[in-house]
């Protein structure tokens, strides 16, 4: 294998890059972003960098924070850049594949024919339909997070609505009333996260938007946007009962979907995501993918420990050629608000009894277990890391047996 393009300048895309020099490629390597920026940790846009100035008030200028916080993102650096030896297509985007030719059509009308192709585009924000208004927002990548904050930060209090009480949209309410705004978190479920952590323990998380003076409205959808004046600039929401939210700032965080559009008539299978097998291999094996574009036997996650994990499984069956490795590790991820952190290790289904082993959820401050039949199935954390990080270890070693049978 002379040639490996790996398409998507992500968290998936730079490990994918890290993976294959270190596993000893030393052929051509071409890394093709959409966006103009360098490899970026995204996890922070939500938090802390939502809350830092947008500009210094003396010169109208990026203020320290803001310059500190954007330098804070970068995931790689010029000596790396350097040692990669790669050629970086940055503002490009891939508009289609021939997999089998394993030829590369990018937007700007040119065509790349490589060896190898590692998929990493990651995943593009579901949005709200009918127009966008002046005023309302998604985040997923840093333009995103900085538009938002020039919202956030440019005046005085304001009323946001988040639409959307998962992750990314608490985390942003936690920003927001940080910031000193008035804040409403609109949710279509019953209840945020019962997907991921159950009943019992999504409504002690729940609780912490309350701790923290911000709205929590469940079991209503949104109808839409509305705005008014010469700008066109957001002034409501309208829920799907017909109540009017007030809003000068809205944030939509409701999911996300695989960025395959572009694989549209590629031959390769799509469903949610890109189908690979347990090793990341699509049906043909010079073809890999990686993070949240991936569907690995059958299932997708969009956290940052797996892109950064399934990543050097996907390069390293690329240089082999075949599926020689598989993918088995333990899902795991992070959520901090309102200065709690939430950790998560394990998989969560219907039925698991969580069991609070130490600490208290009125000081929402404790370790749980889940458990199922007797056997530890996943485990959670309110600021107890150090506690977390030794049951993941230990649900990692119960459970890599299983995987590796």
């Amino acid at each position: 294998m002379k040639s490996v393009t790996v398409i998507g300048a992500s968290l998936a895309g730079l490990y994918a890059a890290r993976a294959l020099r270190a596993q000893g490629y030393d052929g051509h390597l071409t890394i093709v972003g959409a966006e103009q920026h360098l490899p970026y940790d995204r996890p922070p846009l939500s938090k802390g960098f939502l809350t830092a100035p947008a500009t210094a008030p003396d010169t109208g200028t990026a203020s320290a924070e803001t310059a500190s916080a954007e330098a804070q993102l970068a995931l790689t650096d010029a000596e790396e850049i350097a040692g990669l030896d790669a050629a970086w297509l940055l503002g490009t985007r891939a508009t289609g594949l021939d997999p089998h030719r394993r030829a590369i059509r990018l937007d700007t009308g040119r065509t790349l024919t490589t060896d190898g192709v590692v998929l990493a585009t990651g995943a593009a924000p579901r949005r709200l339909p009918g127009p966008a208004p002046a005023g309302s927002h998604t985040l997923r990548t840093l333009d995103d997070a900085r538009a938002l904050r020039a919202d956030l930060t440019g005046g005085g209090p304001a009323r946001v609505v988040v639409i959307g009480g998962g992750f990314i949209g608490a985390e942003v309410a936690a920003s927001c009333a940080a910031l000193g705004h008035q804040v409403t978190v609109v949710e279509a479920a019953p209840l945020p996260l019962v997907p991921q952590l159950g009943h019992t323990m999504a409504e002690l998380c729940a609780r912490l938007h309350g701790d923290h003076g911000v709205a929590l409205l469940t079991g209503t959808g949104v109808r839409g946007l509305r705005s008014a004046g010469g700008d066109d600039r957001v002034t409501a929401v309208e829920l799907a009962d017909g109540r009017l939210l007030p809003a000068d700032v809205v944030v939509t965080g409701i999911g996300v979907r695989p960025a395959t559009g572009w694989l549209e008539g590629s031959g390769l299978p799509l469903g949610d995501g890109v189908r690979c097998d347990a090793g990341c291999v699509t049906p043909i094996p010079a073809v890999v993918a990686a993070g949240d574009v991936a569907q690995v036997a059958g299932a997708r996650a969009e956290h940052w420990t797996n892109a950064t994990e399934q990543a050097a499984t996907a390069v390293h069956n690329l240089l082999a050629g075949h599926t020689a490795r598989t993918h088995h590790a333990l899902p795991y991820f992070w959520s901090d608000q309102y200065g709690v952190r939430i950790q998560f290790a394990g998989r969560y289904r219907p039925g698991d009894v969580p069991r609070i082993v130490e600490g208290s959820p009125d000081d929402r401050s404790f370790l749980a277990r889940y458990e199922r039949d007797g056997r530890t199935t996943a485990v959670l954390a309110l600021n107890r890391p150090r506690p977390f990080m030794r049951l993941r270890r230990e649900l990692a070693r119960a459970v890599q047996p299983a995987a590796t049978a």
